[in-house]
Formats: C-alpha cells, structure tokens, sequence
C-alpha cells in the first residue's frame, strides 16, 4: 500500500495478501467442509481450519507498520492522522454495513447504528449473515488507531520498555476477564481486551527491526524457515487442544494464545521483509498489488463464497475433491470483484490522504 508518510516496500503488501488469503480459506474450508467444529484429527491443516489466524496477522501488521512510520518522523499530527484512517476504512466499511443492515431490514431497529463503532460487540447487524461477518475485526482497528498516537509518543520516549509493561498489566486484565466472563473465549478472541497485545507486539517487532535489521539479515533464509515453522506449529497446537470452536466456551489456553499467536506473526514478518529472497519480478508486483487489495479481499470474500455456494453448489458434485476443484473459480470471482471494489470505492479515497508525520533529517526510509 503506497503512503505519503513513509516509503513503500512491497513485501508488506505480500504479508497483508497472506493474511486476506488465508481468512478466504478458513472461511471457505468451514463453509463447504469443516461444518464450524473443531477438527483436531486434522491438526496439520491448521493455517486452514484455524485460518481466523490470519486476523492476527492483520493486527501484527498494523502494529508494526504505524509504529515504523513513527520512529521515521519527529511528530504525529493526531487530526491528520485520523483523517487519514478514516480515508482509508470508512468508505468500505461503511459500504458493508449499509449492505448488512439491508439484508437485516426487517430485523434492523433504530439503536442499530450505533454498531456501526461496535461491530465486534453485541448483535451487530454485520453479525447477522455471513455474507458481511467479516466487518466484526474493523472496530478493533479503528479502536487501536485512536490511541496509537499517543502510544507511539510514549514508545520514542521510553522505547520497549513502556511496550513490554502494557504487555505486563493486559496479562492481568486478561486474566481477570478471564475469570470474569462465561464465554471467554469468543470475548478474547473478538474485543480489544483480547487483541490489543497483538498490535502491541507488532508496535515491538517494529523497533526489533530498526535496531537489529543487519542480525535478522543475517539469519536470512534459515531465520525465515525457523519462523514458518514456529508459526505453523503454534497452529498446530492450537487446532489440537483448543480450537476456536470448541464447545468449551472458557479457555484458559486463550489467554496468552493472542500474544503467543502475534509474536509467531512478527518473527514471520520481520524474517520476511529482511531475507534477499528474489522472486520473479512478474511473481513481486503481481503479490504486491494484489496485496493492495487486501481490504477489499478480506471484507467481500463472504458474500462471493455465499453466493457461489448458494447459485452454483447445488449442482456441482460435493466432498472434498469437488470443493479443492471449486476453490480456484471462488478465489478467482473474490480476486475480481476485490480489484473492482479497491478501484472504484477505496482508491479515490487514498488518494485525498495527506502527511501525518514530519520527517527527521536523518530517517532513513522504511518499510510501508
């Protein structure tokens, strides 16, 4: 994603396609096979049956992109900031939740716009259908947009230190919710509560990055292979002891998952934007611009597969062979129509973003 505050480097679009792609998976597994259970037989498969991961991701990204354009400036305009937030979610956002209150009409009440901040709290109209569940993530983003500022300038000032104490007394108030809630498990996987250490670590991996890029460098491909791996196992884990749906609404194995889940996604992120790794230019730019598209992916890619299931399923052949024949034509429809939405709704907006952060003499461009 081009910014005015920062220089692009396309890998980070790479990751935001990654984490789009591997939500599209989890949701079109679970919705033509995994039936929304848990299915620990099939641990191995976890960046799928568990592909929720991908959300993570999302956050870690945030964390650590926001946090990089931060150390590169001397000061961030809070209102510009904000503005430029609000030009970059609100426009499809706002598209998805006309479109699910629409689909909820006859259901819809007036006190129902107030979702429109809370989209991960309650009943919220987007909750209703799966066509436009996935909006329930972009609440917990705006919410951590409000606050970065100050947390960044916190950060210059104390460095990691002030990060890894938030991280300390959100341990606390976890596990105080924890206790606290009967359903804790969906309350620390869809609240702020829940997810803010995620961005927090992605804030973290972001100073690791500028101070010791040479050493992770370094490490280059094995570094990356260990990360893949690490990442890969601690889903593993998950799927096998303590999925998502489990019928055990209160699991202590969620309150450290989100951290254990974000710092897997860092050592990934960072490894990655690191390595020399060359890949065909062709392969490059056709990863980083579909990785442009990533808010798009992640936002339509329910009503694609609801609809491809709903019009053409019925009568194509069912089971496991016919769904990985099936997939391609839905990634496809979801890759089509999310460049078509990215065009029309969401770049006309990012081109009126303006400079939020006043550069340093000496910064040295980083990663955006």
């Amino acid at each position: 994603m081009q910014s005015k505050n920062v220089s692009y480097i396309p890998r980070l679009d790479h990751l935001r396609l990654l984490a789009a792609l591997l939500v599209v998976c989890f949701h079109f597994f679970h919705f033509y096979l995994g039936g929304w259970q848990p299915l620990p037989q099939w641990f191995f498969l976890a960046p799928v049956t568990e592909g929720h991961t991908g959300v993570a991701l999302f956050f870690v990204l945030s964390g650590f992109i926001f946090m990089t354009i931060a150390l590169g400036g001397e000061t961030i305009a809070y209102r510009r900031f904000m503005a430029n937030r609000v030009l970059r979610i609100a426009p499809l956002f706002l598209t998805i939740f006309v479109l699910a209150i629409s689909i909820n009409r006859d259901g819809f009440e007036a006190a129902d716009i107030f979702y429109v901040l809370f989209t991960n709290i309650g009943s919220p109209p987007t909750s209703a259908h799966f066509a436009t569940g996935a909006a329930w993530s972009i609440s917990i983003e705006f919410t951590f947009y409000l606050i970065f500022p100050f947390l960044a300038l916190f950060v210059r000032s104390e460095g990691a230190a002030y990060i890894l104490r938030l991280l300390a007394i959100l341990a606390v108030v976890k596990l105080g919710a924890y206790l606290a809630t009967p359903n804790s498990t969906h309350m620390l996987y869809s609240t702020l509560v829940g997810r803010l250490d995620q961005f927090l670590i992605g804030m973290l991996a972001a100073l690791l990055y500028r101070r010791h890029g040479q050493w992770i460098a370094d490490r280059g491909m094995v570094g990356l292979i260990l990360a893949t791996a690490a990442a890969w196992t601690a889903l593993m884990v998950q799927a096998r002891f303590a999925s998502f749906f489990s019928d055990q609404p209160k699991q202590l194995f969620w309150i450290w998952w989100s951290m254990a889940e974000a710092s897997v996604w860092a050592g990934f992120t960072v490894f990655y934007l690191a390595i020399g790794l060359k890949l065909p230019t062709r392969i490059d730019q056709w990863l980083a611009t579909a990785g442009q598209w990533s808010f798009s992916i992640y936002m339509w890619h329910g009503l694609i597969i609801f609809g491809f299931h709903r019009l053409l399923v019925g009568d194509l052949p069912a089971g496991f062979v016919a769904s990985l024949v099936q997939f391609p034509l839905v990634l496809a429809a979801i890759l089509a129509f999310s460049w078509l939405s990215y065009v029309t709704i969401e770049k006309p907006f990012l081109d009126l973003r303006r400079r939020y952060v006043a550069k340093t003499a000496n910064a040295a461009p980083q990663a955006a």
